[in-house]
């Protein structure tokens, strides 16, 4: 089943900002507007991981570097 549609209020001058957009790329506003909050979601993740990586404690470290030690043992070509 399809999604109903359904209207939002936003300024006019979003508005026409989101039209030009959408002109410019050949895409609905709606396929503008879901663009952007996917880009906006993918960056959050990627914070996440990056404060999750700067929180680690020291031995998550000197295991890493251990392992990434290994990784120019010379047994792969």
């Amino acid at each position: 089943m399809p999604d109903t549609v359904t209207t939002i209020k936003v300024p006019r001058s979003l508005r026409e900002r989101i039209a030009a957009r959408a002109g410019r790329q050949r895409m609905t506003a709606a396929e503008v507007i879901a663009e952007l909050l996917d880009e906006a979601e993918r960056r959050a993740r990627f914070e996440a991981v990056r404060e999750a990586y700067a929180s680690t404690d020291a031995s998550y470290r000197e295991e890493t570097e251990a392992w990434d030690s290994l990784a120019d043992d010379g047994l792969h070509p």
